[in-house]
Order: C-alpha cells, then sequence, then structure tokens
C-alpha cells in the first residue's frame, strides 16, 4: 500500500458522518511521505520542533506548535508519543511513529476525539508494523 493510500483512506474518511480537513504523513527528517491537497504548506524548523517535542516534552508548551505560521495551543499529549494542539473551533493530534509523524487537522464538527482517534489509531498500526 502506498503512503498516499494511508493518507486518502485511513486519515481523510469519515468519521460518524465528519472528517479530518488535512492530514500528512511525514518522516522524522521533516520529508513529506504523503498529504492531503488541503495539507498546509510548513517551514522546515516547523516540523523539527514538533520532532523536538517528543524528544524533550514540554518545548512547544511555552510557544505553541506553529504549522505554516498558525499557532496552535499545545494542549495534553502523551509525552514522546503524541502531541496535541487546539486552535478556535479545531485543532490538530500529532501521532510518532519509528519513522514518522503522523498528523491530523481538524475543524469542527469534528471533535478533538474523533481527530485522536483517527490519527493515533494509525500511527499505532504502523508502529505494529515496525515503522
Amino acid at each position: 500500500m502506498s503512503w498516499q493510500t494511508y493518507v486518502d483512506d485511513h486519515l481523510m474518511c469519515e468519521v460518524d458522518g465528519v472528517h479530518l480537513t488535512a492530514a500528512a504523513i511525514i518522516g522524522l527528517d521533516g520529508n513529506v511521505w504523503a498529504k492531503s491537497s488541503t495539507f498546509p504548506q510548513f517551514k522546515p524548523e516547523e516540523m523539527s520542533n514538533i520532532v523536538k517535542d517528543f524528544d524533550e516534552p514540554g518545548f512547544l508548551a511555552p510557544t505553541g506548535l506553529f504549522l505554516d505560521g498558525a499557532k496552535y495551543m499545545v494542549i495534553q499529549g502523551e509525552p514522546g508519543a503524541v502531541v496535541r494542539g487546539k486552535k478556535g473551533s479545531g485543532g490538530i493530534t500529532v501521532k510518532k511513529t519509528g519513522q514518522a509523524m503522523i498528523i491530523g487537522i481538524y475543524e469542527e464538527p469534528m471533535t478533538p476525539g474523533q481527530c485522536n482517534l483517527v490519527v493515533e489509531k494509525l500511527g499505532d498500526y504502523l508502529i505494529d508494523q515496525g515503522l
């Protein structure tokens, strides 16, 4: 299965009548493996800061998580495994696997819990596959 298929069929899928607004699988080195057409452009340092938060939990808390200049307030996550952010009526979930980050961005009516479920389920599957 191609990485794009994971994004299209497993991240951008419909859940209870709603779906993510954007999603991507990005290597820990910052290279894009696959992304939805709606995924925002980002600066390399924005990805390296997310990776740094996995290595140093709490790194993003004082400044926020930025993606294409948009600031997400960092909220509870799982140190070293999941970073979650909130911006207005939407937010972001980032799940770290052995080699990549699974990123999902949502807006209402999708809930934070639905976003977490979609992103973390795929992340857990890829971790089980050694990826």
